[in-house]
């Protein structure tokens, strides 16, 4: 027994000194920022009834709590350190477990909790360590706040950062009908950012649209996925395979296919369709004439009527959405049928008192006179309008040669007052034509030039028509493409040539050095030539001259041989004088 004894004494130890001081629970909770962490306390409320309890941070002491950051008398609470610390759990069943609101690393460390039990060294003491970790952001709440036709600007809320400083946002963008491994993945470095404009979208097409935050432990989760739908714009592309036909000498009729469905931005409301008159005699086109056409199918059509006949008509068709007009698509002149003459008779009956004389004569009818009407109309609306600008050119292809551009264009109608001057705009086929364009003056009388490319690729170009009262509207529009490989870039990328000296100018800036060079090697091909014929009147006075010293020389010959039989004689005349 005493051996036995000796054996347990530690154990006994322990338990009087538990006793005495009363035992500790400990356990630990890991939970990251942001989040609600609750500390379990419980205590038999049945047994002892209500009674106080009392939180605080650090080991627990002796008596009370140390750095109290609530307390309780065991019915309701009576004291806490800020609203973040709440005793959520059922007190009259003596569940006192601490709950702290969004916890956040400084939170992180040891917790006590301590019931006040009536008598010596009875209170029940529960010790708690909470560890806090920073997290990933909180995902966002993205909504809409502009949509355009070509760009849609969002905005969101800031949001938790995890308990660590938002670095970056990353925004997807994708059309509506794929899937999100076919997104455009952007990243945005500004963290202070609450908006963002998305541009360069094309109009009225589909897109979703999300977003996560990113801080130094990783990545939120996807924020809500917008869709949104770009407004329509006016279209970008011509309507297609523009076909006419003249019908009759007064009609013809003219089909055609909607523009490319990626370039009609909306949907398509009509077609404008623009007609006129070219006037042979005076080299220009009269005044223009409008119908329009609703869209309705796939292949549309309409008949010109009211026509002049043998006569050649240009006509243009453009595309309508609610947002605007689009390019216009062109064709080759159509000229009305020829006028169908027909001969009839005319009988005239004259009554006479005896008998009856019957007269004949021819008249010649054409089928109708209504164009000729119509042409009178044109000459009055002419004459009562004011103010009129000129109507745009007809620029047309001549010729593309390696790297050099051959134009020409037909006058328009010249509004109230004569043109002036024309001017070219000319820009690379991806660049808008508010920029990068270069612009090249011609006088009133030019109708051609040739532009040499120094940079080879694909171009457009339009032109306009200038007078006292204004510009015109821009002409239609070529995309064409020079190429010369090997050729080095410059800076600028066009030189004019115009088919009469005085005529053509070019727009100060828009001459590069290289376009210098060959304008200047212009004026020295005139040089080499008048050298070159100097040289060559030098080169032939040289062979006469050679020529008459050897006719000299064999004069001389002649002379003493002619001497020495006593006679002088030259070349078979009479002779001189007898030696």
């Amino acid at each position: 027994m005493v051996v036995l004894g000796i054996r347990h004494l530690p154990l006994c130890c322990s338990l009087l000194l538990c006793l005495l001081l009363g035992c500790v629970a400990t356990e630990g909770i890991i939970t990251t920022v942001g989040t609600d962490a609750t500390l379990l306390c419980n205590y038999d409320a049945k047994y002892y009834g209500k009674l106080p309890v009392c939180w605080g941070r650090g080991a627990i002491p002796n008596s009370g709590c140390s750095n109290e950051v609530i307390r309780s008398d065991g019915t309701s609470v009576v004291h806490r350190l800020t609203e973040r610390y709440l005793l959520m759990g059922n007190l009259g069943e003596g569940n006192v477990s601490l709950t702290i609101r969004q916890v956040e690393e400084s939170d992180s460390g040891t917790y006590g909790c301590r019931v006040n039990i009536p008598g010596w060294f009875n209170d029940h003491k529960h010790q708690v360590t909470l560890t806090v970790v920073a997290g990933r952001p909180d995902p966002l709440m993205v909504q809409t706040r502009e949509v355009k036709e070509r760009s849609v600007t969002i905005r969101w809320n800031p949001v938790f950062d995890g308990g660590r400083p938002i670095t970056s946002y990353m925004v997807d963008l994708k059309n509506k009908q794929t899937s999100w491994n076919t997104e455009v993945r952007t990243k945005v470095l500004n963290p202070e950012l609450t908006e963002v404009t998305l541009v360069d979208l094309r109009p009225a097409k589909s897109y979703n649209i999300r977003m996560f935050v990113i801080n130094s432990i990783g990545m939120s989760e996807a924020s809500n996925v917008l869709t949104i739908t770009t407004k329509e714009a006016a279209p970008e592309g011509p309507p297609l395979d523009m076909r006419m036909e003249a019908l009759t000498p007064h009609s013809i009729k003219v089909t055609w296919k909607p523009p490319s469905a990626d370039l009609r931005n909306g949907v398509l409301q009509s077609y404008s369709i623009s007609y006129r008159e070219f006037d042979p005699v005076g080299m220009q086109f009269k005044r223009w004439q409008h119908q329009s056409v609703t869209a309705t199918r796939e292949l549309e059509s309409i008949v010109l009527s009211n026509l002049k006949p043998s006569t050649k008509y240009g006509v243009i068709i453009q595309a309508k959405t609610k947002a605007g007009i689009g390019p216009a698509s062109t064709a080759p002149l159509c000229a009305t049928l020829d006028e169908v003459h027909t001969t009839s008779e005319v009988v005239t009956v004259t009554p006479t008192s005896t008998d009856t004389t019957m007269q004949r004569e021819d008249t010649s009818s054409f089928t109708t006179v209504e164009s000729v009407t119509d042409a009178t109309d044109w000459e009055q609306s002419t004459t009562s309008i004011t103010s009129v600008p000129p109507d745009p050119p007809v620029v047309e292809l001549k010729e593309v040669t390696d790297n050099s551009i051959s134009l020409f264009w037909t006058p328009a109608f010249e509004g109230d007052s004569p043109i002036t001057g024309y001017y070219l705009e000319y820009k690379a086929l991806n660049a808008s034509w508010d920029y990068t364009k270069t612009v090249v003056d011609f006088s009133p009388n030019q109708t051609e030039a040739t532009i040499i490319e120094i940079n080879p690729s694909t171009y457009n170009i339009r032109m306009f028509a200038k007078n006292s009262l204004g510009t015109s509207k821009p002409s239609n529009v070529l995309s064409i493409t020079t190429g010369r490989t090997g050729h080095q870039k410059n800076d600028s990328a066009t030189t004019v040539s115009s088919g009469t000296v005085s005529s053509g100018t070019v727009s100060s800036g828009t001459v590069s050095p290289d376009a210098a060079v060959i304008v200047n090697g212009s004026h020295n091909g005139h040089l080499a030539a008048i050298v070159m014929t100097v040289v060559l009147v030098v080169l032939i006075v040289a062979i006469v001259t050679t020529w008459q010293i050897r006719r000299v020389k064999q004069k001389e010959g002649s002379l003493s041989l002619w001497v020495s039989n006593g006679a002088l004689r030259y070349r078979g005349s009479e002779s001189l004088q007898e030696l």
